[in-house]
């Protein structure tokens, strides 16, 4: 390929206001006042913006920190001003979600990578089984409306419940949901499936996103 059409191939595509992606893994954030970015995964910018990082959140939102059971927290960091961030998390996919007035999702602290200031967000935990998850697992509950972006690793899957999911591959699901840790129903001696924690979702409604990974 001649340099002047890898240049031209791979230059960004201008467009209008919002979240969108350049490629299946870089976001394409425009700044315009304040956004919210997982910390560390910025790769680019243009424009006049400063990065900020976060242990706690201000302007009424109730805060991006973990339960004080394992003291950990979801680093995010604040971009602030006039310009466009681009965004990328180790190759994973991005997926772009908007976020309706009375709609919300429930992510995995790991996979959200970016979202408007506008959202409104709190920090949770899913515990039990003795908290066999280093303490439960941490979740981000975000509330629109707003535009919210997540990552993982391929494409995802929506299943709908009643579904029992493994926690390390489970990315988000809807808020009307109220998971559960279990255990393996099946009783093993000798080599393990691997699958002894597991997370199970009933209801007559809602959704829940896995992804062909474990992390």
């Amino acid at each position: 390929m001649e340099l002047d059409e890898f240049t031209r191939a791979n230059a960004p595509v201008d467009g209008d206001a919002g979240f969108r992606t350049q490629n299946k893994r870089l976001l394409d954030v425009p700044v315009d006042g304040t956004v919210f970015i997982k910390a560390g995964s910025m790769v680019g910018y243009t424009g006049d913006v400063t990065f900020t990082g976060k242990s706690s959140a201000e302007g009424g939102l109730t805060g991006f920190v973990k339960d004080a059971v394992t003291n950990e927290g979801t680093p995010i960091m604040e971009a602030e001003g006039s310009g466009r961030v681009y965004v990328a998390d180790r190759g994973k996919t991005v997926q772009i979600l908007d976020l309706g007035e009375s709609e919300s999702i429930s992510v995995n602290g790991n996979d959200v990578l970016a979202f408007e200031s506008a959202v409104d967000y709190e920090i949770d935990t899913v515990g039990s089984v003795s908290e066999a998850v280093s303490g439960g697992l941490t979740n981000v509950y975000l509330d629109g409306p707003g535009t919210v972006a997540v990552s993982t690793h391929g494409d995802p899957l929506v299943l709908t419940p009643p579904v029992v999911t493994d926690p390390d591959a489970t990315v988000a699901w809807s808020t009307d949901l109220s998971p559960s840790l279990g255990t393996n129903k099946t009783f093993e001696i000798g080599q393990t499936s691997g699958e002894t924690i597991q997370m199970e979702f009933e209801g007559p409604e809602g959704f829940v996103v896995v992804q062909p990974y474990e992390e």
